[in-house]
This record gives structure tokens, C-alpha cells and sequence, in this order.
């Protein structure tokens, strides 16, 4: 355990920032689970607006992201076809 104040209150800054990742995290995943269960558009969307979060955040990196949202795209052309 922390003994010195601001060691204190980053501790605190870190649970709550984990916490936050993680409930990202896990949308990101039900989303994408949603996607490949039914590769509908609205799906798709949901997906890639979970990704744009992350981004936003700073969880994720912005080309890691798009590639990701490259990998959807391929998935719902197959499906499509």
C-alpha cells in the first residue's frame, strides 16, 4: 500500500482508469460478438463506433483501429455475397 499522499491518489487514478478501459473493453467485444453472430449493417456500425471510442480515449490506436474496421468490412462483403 501507498504510504505518501500522492502515491495515494494515483493508485486511486489507476483503479478508476482500469475500470473505465475495461467497461470499454468489454463493448467493444459484445459488439463485435453481436457482429459475427448476425454481419448486418447496423451491427457493423455499432462495432465501429465502439472502435472510434476507443480511439477517442486513447485505449486504442487510431491505425489499429482502422484496421480492424478493414477486417469488419471484409467479413460483411462475404456475407453479403
Amino acid at each position: 500500500m501507498p504510504i505518501i499522499k500522492s502515491a495515494k491518489k494515483a493508485a486511486r487514478q489507476a483503479a478508476k482508469r482500469t475500470s473505465h478501459n475495461q467497461e470499454i473493453k468489454k463493448d467493444i467485444k459484445n459488439a463485435l460478438k453481436a457482429f459475427k453472430a448476425s454481419p448486418i449493417a447496423e451491427n457493423m456500425a455499432k462495432v465501429q463506433s465502439e472502435y472510434d471510442k476507443a480511439v477517442k480515449k486513447g485505449l486504442m490506436k487510431k491505425n489499429t483501429a482502422s484496421r480492424r474496421k478493414a477486417s469488419l468490412a471484409k467479413i460483411a462483403k462475404a456475407a453479403k455475397a
